[in-house]
């Protein structure tokens, strides 16, 4: 039996990692793109995207400043654990993003505006 979700398989220990490519693949092709005829509504998911994952990284570097528990446990527990882990982190960088977040899509979306001739 496989357990596998989109393609990522939660077991293997590249699974954060192909994660994170994968994610930042995403955004990097997104704004790589010609976003001069984006409407407003793609010019500011985009701009929330980045703010996501922008917060998503900040996330993650605070967890790396807390201690881990020196309680044993197996491999596939611990490499299932950083997988939840992973998902609640993304989860919460989006969460905060929608709420209002930091306020770097907003500034973020106003420069590109500005830049693409969209006002």
């Amino acid at each position: 039996m496989s357990l596998s979700l989109d393609g990522i398989n939660p077991y293997s220990s590249y699974s954060n990692y192909n994660m994170d490519t994968a994610t930042t693949g995403k955004l990097e092709e997104t704004l790589n793109s010609d976003l001069s005829k984006a409407t407003d509504d793609e010019l500011m998911s985009v701009c929330k995207d980045f703010e996501s994952y922008f917060v998503e990284q900040m996330f993650k570097a605070m967890q790396k400043m807390v201690p881990e528990s020196s309680q044993e446990m197996s491999s596939s527990t611990k490499q299932l654990q950083d997988y939840y882990k992973e998902q609640m982190t993304q989860s919460f960088a989006e969460q905060s993003t929608e709420s209002g977040g930091l306020g770097i899509a907003q500034m973020l979306y106003e420069q590109m505006k500005r830049n693409y001739g969209l006002e």
